[in-house]
C-alpha cells in the first residue's frame, strides 16, 4: 500500500504521475508541480533554507507566471501607473507600499524580506505582518518595480499596489466569516443543549429515546467542530507542522480530546461522558472572545487606517478657471498646478494653495487642535482637512503620497510596525508557558484517573488546557500600545517609532533647541539706543533701513518694522507691531556700493546732508573695523540680549537690542514638565546673552549657548554618560545629528525635514500643550502595560490550581479564557480615553 506523498512547498498532495522533486538538507524532497518545484529550489539555492523550519504554515501553491502576467508586470514601471502610488526620492530612488497576499505566517514575512534585501538595487524592505502590507524602497536605476514584484511572485507570494478600499473589503470578508462561524456555534449550542437538557432532568428515559437524543446531540455538534472551530485547528497545525506550540494549540487539543471521548462514550452506548453541549458552547464562548478582541485590537490601533480614509476618492477639477466651470475628476489623476473646488462640508483632498475665496479649515484630524483655522488667497491647505465655511478655489501643489497626510501616515504605519522590546519579551515568554502547560497536562490526567476515573481526569485536563491559553498575556504589550499611539495622534502627536514610548516613560532630562522651538524665531526690537551726538533717531533708523532693504534676514525684517517714533520702546516694551516706516523719506539720505559680508553685517556708502562716509551694520565687532571701539554703555546693552550696531568712521552711532518672541503655551509646558520631574536644558546656538536672558526669563537652569552641532551631541552624550534619559526637542538641519542621539527625539511642527525623517515623536502643530500629554500618556501607558501583565499573571496563577483541583468545567474555562483577553484589552482601551 502506497502511502500518499504532500508537497515539500505547499504541503498539497502530490499526484502519483508527478515526479517532481528538490534536495533540502540532503534529501530529496517532492514537489506537486513545476512551480513549487521551482520556488522551493530558489529559495534553497538562496540560502534561504531555514523557511522551511521557521515557518508556521504550508505556503500557498505556487505557479510559474505565465508571458501574460510578466507582460502585466511590466505595466507598473510605467510613469503615469507608477504617479498613483509611487513616492519620487533623491537620488534616483523610489518608494512604495504594496498589499501581500498568501502570507500564511510570521516566517513568510521574514523570507519575503530576505529575498528581496538580497536583490541588488533594493535599498530598504519593511514588513508589517498584522497587516500583511510591505513599504519597498529602491534604485530604480538598478532595478524596476516589476522585477520586485516578479521576485516576489517567484517566492510564493503576489504583490499589489497598496489600496485602502481592497484592504476594507479583506477586513469586512473576513469580519462576516467570523461572524457566519459564531452563528454556526450558537445554533450547535442551543440544539445540543435541547437534546442534553432531558438527560440532566430525567434519569429514567427509556434507552432507545436516550440514543436518539445522544445521536442526535453528536450530529449537532458536528458543523461547530468541523465549521466554526476550524480557525483553531488551522493554527495547531501550523504550530505542530513546524514542531512549536502557539496559542491554538491547546484549544484544538482540548476540543479534540473531548470529541474523542464524547464519540466512544457514544459507540459504548454509556449514558454519561458525552460533553457535546460542553463542546458547543466552549467553541462558541472561544468564537466570541475572540472575534469582540479582534475588533477591539482594530479600534485600538486603527490611527493609520483613519488617516488613510481621510481622503475623498473624487473631486471637482475645474475646467475654466475663469468661469469656474468643474468637472468630476478622480484625485489619483490629478497633477501639481491643477485647479480645484472644495465646498463647505467637503474634505480637502491635496496639499496646495487657496487662489480664491475665504473660509475656515478644521484641521483636528490631522494636528488635534479643534479651532477652525482661518484661510484666504495665499494660504496653504493639507489633504485630509475639512472645509466648513465656504467655497475655496485651490491650486494643486502635492497629491497622493507626496502629502503632508500621506508622510504622517508612512510614519505611523511605521511605528506599528516595528515591536517594542517588552511585547517581544512578552510573546517569548507566552510560547514557553503554553509549552510547560500542554506538559503539566499529562500527568494532571494520570493523577486523577488513577483517584477517579478516565472521564473526570478528561474534563479536568480540558479545562486546564483552556483556562490557561496565553492570550491575554500576548495582547498585555500590543493593545496598549496601540490604543495610546491612536490616542496620541488624535491629539497632534505622531508616535513614529514603535520604541518611543516604552522610552517616554523613562525620560529624566528634556533638552530644548532655542530658536524656532521655545520661540518663535521671529525677532523684534525691544530697545533702540542713540551714540549719536548730531543726528535724529529717526534719521539712524533711516539708514539702517536702506542698509537692510531687500534683505529677507529676521533681524533685517525686525529692524524694517520699525517706526520712527521710539518712545514706546524700553528693555521691557516690543515693537513688532510699529508701522513700517517710508523709505527715502528724507531725500538728502542717498545710499551707494552696498556689500554684505554673510553671517557678520552689511557696509555701505552712505550721504547724509553733503556727507558722505561708510556706514555698517550688523554684529558689534563687525561694526567696530570701521567705528573704532565700542562704547561702553554697548557693552552693557550685550549683556542683555543680542545686540545690532550701527556705525560709521565717526565711531558707533546706534544699537538695536533685538528679543525673541516665546511661543505661546511655552511658560506652562515647562511648568507642567518640572512638575513631572524632568530637568529642564536649553541647547542654542544663539550667543550668550540672549540665550542666558530666555534661560532667566523660563526659569531653566541649565543651558549651553554659541553650540555648534558638535557641542549640542556632546553636551547630550554627557547627560546620558551620568545614566540620564534625553529628551530632544528641535527643528532644524543642525539638529539632526543630536535628535539622532538623543534617546528619544522630538521634531516640532515646520521642522525641516531631515529633523522630521530622524525624529522618533513629531509634533503636528505648534501647541506644546502636546508634549506633557505625550509624558503623563507614556507612563500611564507603562501603567496599563504593567496592570495587564500583573493581571495576565496573577490570573494564570489563581486558574491554574483551581482547574488541576477540579473546580473547573471546560464551558466555564473557555469564558474565563475570553473574558480575561476582553479584560486586558478593555483596560488598553482606557488609553483612547480624553
Amino acid at each position: 500500500m502506497s502511502t500518499e506523498k504532500s508537497c515539500f512547498h505547499c504541503g498539497l498532495p502530490v499526484p502519483e504521475n508527478i515526479h517532481l522533486t528538490i534536495i533540502y538538507e540532503q534529501h530529496e524532497e517532492p514537489t506537486c508541480c513545476a512551480g513549487c518545484q521551482a520556488v522551493a529550489q530558489g529559495i534553497i539555492d538562496a540560502g534561504l533554507g531555514n523557511y522551511y523550519k521557521n515557518r508556521t504554515a504550508s505556503a500557498e501553491k505556487a505557479s510559474l507566471p505565465p508571458d501574460e502576467i510578466l507582460a502585466q508586470l511590466k505595466l507598473y514601471d510605467l510613469p503615469e501607473v507608477q504617479a498613483e502610488f509611487v513616492e519620487m526620492l533623491p537620488e534616483n530612488e523610489k518608494e512604495a507600499m504594496l498589499m501581500l497576499s498568501g502570507i500564511t505566517c510570521a516566517a513568510c514575512t521574514w523570507l519575503i524580506e530576505q529575498q528581496l534585501l538580497r536583490k541588488a538595487g533594493i535599498v530598504k524592505v519593511e514588513l508589517n505582518y498584522s497587516t500583511q502590507r510591505a513599504r519597498v524602497r529602491w534604485d530604480d536605476a538598478r532595478v524596476k518595480l516589476s522585477e520586485i514584484l516578479h521576485l516576489i511572485q517567484q517566492t510564493g507570494y503576489t504583490a499589489a499596489p497598496y489600496d485602502a478600499q481592497k484592504q476594507e473589503e479583506q477586513a469586512q470578508k473576513e469580519r462576516k466569516k467570523m461572524l457566519i462561524r459564531i452563528a454556526v456555534a450558537g445554533l450547535a449550542s442551543m440544539q445540543t443543549m435541547m437534546f442534553a437538557l432531558p438527560t440532566y432532568l430525567y434519569q429514567d428515559i427509556e434507552e432507545q429515546y436516550l440514543l436518539i437524543l445522544h445521536w442526535s446531540s453528536f450530529l449537532m455538534v458536528l458543523p461547530a467542530i468541523f465549521y466554526s472551530a476550524q480557525p483553531f485547528f488551522i493554527g495547531a497545525w501550523r504550530d505542530f507542522h513546524n514542531k512549536r506550540t502557539g496559542m491554538d494549540t491547546p484549544i484544538a487539543l482540548a476540543i479534540t480530546l473531548t470529541f474523542i471521548a464524547g464519540i466512544y462514550s457514544l459507540t459504548q452506548h454509556s449514558g454519561s461522558g458525552l460533553y457535546f453541549e460542553s463542546i458547543a458552547m466552549l467553541v462558541l464562548f472561544l468564537l466570541i472572545g475572540r472575534f469582540v478582541e479582534q475588533s477591539a485590537r482594530r479600534k485600538a490601533g486603527d490611527a493609520a487606517e483613519r488617516l488613510v480614509k481621510l481622503v475623498p476618492a473624487f473631486c471637482h477639477k475645474i475646467k475654466d478657471l475663469e468661469k469656474e466651470i468643474s468637472e468630476e475628476a478622480a484625485v489619483v489623476s490629478l497633477k501639481m498646478g491643477d485647479t480645484i473646488v472644495v465646498r463647505a462640508g467637503e474634505i480637502v483632498p491635496v496639499d496646495g494653495i487657496v487662489l480664491r475665496g475665504d473660509s475656515e479649515i478644521n484641521e483636528a484630524m490631522l494636528t488635534g487642535e479643534s479651532v477652525p483655522v482661518v484661510k484666504h488667497s495665499g494660504s496653504h491647505v493639507t489633504a485630509g482637512t475639512l472645509n466648513v465655511a465656504s467655497l475655496l478655489i485651490i491650486q494643486v501643489e502635492q497629491v497622493g503620497n507626496q502629502t503632508r497626510l500621506a508622510h504622517i501616515v508612512k510614519l505611523l504605519d511605521r511605528a506599528l510596525s516595528q515591536k517594542p522590546r517588552l511585547a517581544e519579551l512578552a510573546e517569548k515568554y507566552a510560547a514557553g508557558f503554553t509549552s510547560s502547560l500542554i506538559m503539566m497536562a499529562i500527568p494532571t490526567f494520570a493523577v486523577w484517573w488513577w483517584l477517579a476515573d478516565a472521564q473526570t481526569a478528561l474534563w479536568i485536563t480540558v479545562a486546564l488546557l483552556v483556562i490557561t491559553c496565553p492570550c491575554a498575556l500576548s495582547l498585555a504589550t500590543p493593545a496598549a500600545l496601540a490604543a495610546s499611539t491612536g490616542r496620541l495622534a488624535n491629539e497632534g502627536v505622531l508616535i513614529a517609532r514603535g520604541h518611543a514610548l516604552e522610552t517616554l516613560a523613562q525620560v529624566s532630562d528634556a533638552v530644548f533647541d532655542k530658536t524656532g522651538t521655545l520661540t518663535a524665531g521671529k525677532l523684534s526690537v525691544n530697545q533702540f539706543v542713540n551714540f549719536s551726538g548730531s543726528l535724529k533717531d529717526a534719521q539712524l533708523i533711516e539708514i539702517a533701513q536702506l542698509l537692510e532693504q531687500h534683505s529677507e534676514h529676521p533681524i533685517a525684517k525686525a529692524i524694517l518694522g520699525l517706526g520712527t517714533d521710539l518712545s514706546h520702546l524700553s528693555a521691557t516694551n516690543e515693537a513688532k507691531d510699529a508701522p513700517q516706516s517710508d523709505f527715502f523719506r528724507q531725500p538728502e539720505i542717498q545710499i551707494a556700493q552696498k556689500i554684505n559680508k554673510i553671517g557678520q553685517g552689511i557696509s555701505a556708502q552712505i550721504t547724509v546732508q553733503g556727507d558722505t562716509q561708510i556706514w555698517s551694520i550688523g554684529k558689534p565687532d563687525f561694526v567696530a573695523e570701521i567705528a573704532g571701539m565700542q562704547p561702553e554703555s554697548m557693552r552693557e546693552l550685550a549683556q542683555q540680549g543680542s545686540v545690532i550696531a550701527l556705525g560709521n568712521q565717526n565711531g558707533f552711532q546706534a544699537a538695536f537690542l533685538l528679543r525673541d518672541t516665546i511661543k505661546a503655551d511655552t511658560v506652562e509646558m515647562l511648568q507642567k514638565l518640572s512638575q513631572q520631574n524632568i530637568m529642564l536644558h536649553i541647547l542654542s546656538g544663539d550667543n550668550e546673552a540672549a540665550v542666558s536672558q530666555l534661560a532667566n526669563q523660563l526659569n531653566i537652569a541649565n543651558y549651553c549657548a554659541a553650540a555648534t552641532p558638535e557641542d549640542k551631541l556632546a553636551y547630550v552624550q554627557a547627560l546620558q554618560a551620568q545614566g540620564k534619559c534625553v529628551l530632544m526637542l528641535g527643528d532644524g538641519i543642525n539638529d539632526a545629528p543630536v535628535l539622532a542621539m538623543a534617546d528619544v527625539s522630538v521634531a516640532v511642527a515646520g521642522s525641516a525635514d531631515v529633523a522630521r525623517e530622524g525624529a522618533d515623536v513629531m509634533l503636528l502643530n505648534d501647541d506644546f500643550a502636546a508634549l506633557p500629554l505625550m509624558l503623563a500618556q507614556a507612563a500611564k501607558t507603562q501603567r496599563i502595560i504593567r496592570q495587564n501583565l500583573l493581571w495576565a499573571t496573577g490570573y494564570n496563577l489563581l486558574v491554574v490550581p483551581l482547574a488541576v483541583l477540579g473546580y473547573v468545567t471546560p464551558w466555564i474555562a473557555a469564558l474565563g479564557m475570553s473574558v480575561s483577553s476582553l479584560i486586558v484589552v478593555g483596560n488598553a482601551l482606557r488609553l483612547r480615553k480624553i
